[in-house]
């Protein structure tokens, strides 16, 4: 599983001129909220989503060293498989270390539902389709996790 976590202002997905998930900090009192975007590949089970879950909550990058539990920051989950692209052959990236649909959505549902366990506020995607992801990346910071 490889998350790729990104500080935010704020974040939204639309699909088809609809925006089906977005997270604004500041209306809720947080500084910042997090947009991690989520790679699933064939190994990963619902343990991976659960570690990588509490690693997210957990992490320290928002300001003054706290993490989203501590400032109960928002969080907006989009599925990415492009994050396993392998491009170490030619010019055109070969897909296969992602895990297929079926396989991928119930464990991206899975991490999403364990933040929300966690106390998160956690908006999402829409697994499968095509999205338009709107940001504004703070600090910059970007952070790739992985298990």
């Amino acid at each position: 599983m490889r998350i790729l976590l990104q500080r935010v202002s704020s974040a939204a997905v639309t699909v088809d001129d609809s925006v089906v998930g977005r997270i604004d900090p500041a209306a809720s009192g947080a500084p910042h909220g997090l947009l991690a975007l989520v790679g699933i590949t064939h190994a990963d089970t619902p343990a991976t989503t659960l570690t990588l879950a509490e690693k997210v909550w957990r992490l320290r990058i928002l300001d003054g060293e706290r993490s989203a539990a501590d400032l109960d920051a928002p969080i907006l989950v989009v599925s990415q498989f492009t994050l396993y692209a392998d491009t170490a052959k030619g010019r055109r990236p070969s897909w296969s270390a992602a895990a297929s649909g079926p396989v991928a959505e119930p464990l991206v549902d899975a991490f999403a539902a364990a933040l929300r366990d966690l106390g998160a506020t956690v908006a999402t995607g829409s697994f499968g389709a095509h999205m338009r992801i709107e940001l504004v990346n703070d600090g910059p910071v970007t952070i790739l996790l992985e298990a």
